[in-house]
């Protein structure tokens, strides 16, 4: 197996989150309540941003010639980790503010992976790189805030004595 440059390795985590992100909107689309439909509109715009990240980012992997494979692996590796935080967070009890505090961390993460790749490829000067970076970044910015102004919302509605 090819070894990875660690900007080949964070491309590849990227690549795994925006999956990883499909199956999370999915999920927590799940935990709405009917009245809920706007908020199941904005997880449909999120996934189907996350299905165009990783067709993008595909896209790129498909030029890192004799590299591809290791990239797909990498991917394949974090966005198993995030099935697993996923099922462990987001349990059967589990409600929509719940699903939006996961969306949260997850968001965070996202904004902090695509900003390292994003000063890792500053001295390794890769265009391509640089475009996806620059398309992607204020997007995955944009889940992040809609994320945690949802969970903000959604707990403003909670009763904060009320036994959980």
């Amino acid at each position: 197996m090819a070894e990875l440059t660690n900007l080949e390795t964070k491309l590849g985590e990227v690549l795994g989150l925006a999956m990883a992100a499909q199956t999370a909107t999915d999920k927590v689309r799940k935990l709405l309540e009917d009245d809920q439909q706007e908020l199941a509109s904005m997880l449909e715009r999120m996934n189907a941003e996350a299905a165009e990240t990783e067709q993008r980012c595909m896209a790129l992997v498909e030029t890192f010639e004799g590299k591809k494979t290791a990239i797909q692996d990498e991917a394949r590796s974090t966005k198993q980790k995030g099935a697993e935080m996923l099922k462990i967070y987001l349990d059967e009890d589990a409600d929509a503010l719940d699903g939006f505090e996961f969306l949260t961390m997850a968001e965070a993460g996202e904004v902090g992976h695509w900003a390292v790749l994003r000063e890792m490829n500053l001295r390794g000067g890769d265009e391509q790189v640089s475009q996806l970076v620059d398309w992607a970044l204020p997007i995955q910015e944009r889940h992040f805030a809609q994320a945690t102004d949802t969970s903000k919302q959604l707990a403003a509605q909670e009763d904060p004595v009320a036994v959980a």
